[in-house]
């Protein structure tokens, strides 16, 4: 099933730890319409960037989150948050300014342990733009 123009549910649902454990992770309706939202998000970010994302971590059912040591409030369980890469386009930290210094209405935007960015989007978002690594979590200078 096609979220948007280049993402599929699949790519926001799959996760190696439900595939190896087989757990469940389906998300509910309500999920699924969130779902699509983050994916149009997405779009703009590949448009920004004129390159093809990768996702590696997008839904998460609560079990899944639970399983993989995710913060309980994860944005991820309610399908606002997911985690990509963009190696046709750069680093992740060259991924992450480029989102930040654009208008694209993202929540959060973290360069995570400068391997990854989990971007997440919102009805009211927050342009929060933050670096976690193993110094802690911080604003992104």
């Amino acid at each position: 099933m096609n979220l948007s123009t280049h993402f599929t549910l699949d790519e926001f649902t799959f996760s190696q730890t439900a595939a190896r454990l087989r757990v469940d992770n389906t998300p509910t309706p309500e999920v699924l319409e969130q779902l699509k939202k983050t994916a149009l998000g997405l779009e703009m970010v590949r448009a920004l960037i004129q390159a093809p994302i990768m996702i590696s971590s997008g839904y998460r059912s609560p079990h899944v989150n639970r399983l993989v040591g995710g913060s309980k409030t994860s944005q991820h369980m309610t399908g606002n948050a997911v985690d990509i890469t963009a190696p046709g386009y750069g680093s992740a930290e060259k991924l992450v300014r480029a989102i930040v210094a654009s208008t694209i209405p993202y929540d959060q935007c973290i360069l995570e342990f400068g391997r990854w960015c989990h971007i997440s989007f919102t009805d009211k978002p927050r342009k929060q733009a933050l670096v976690i690594d193993a110094n802690g979590t911080r604003a992104l200078a």
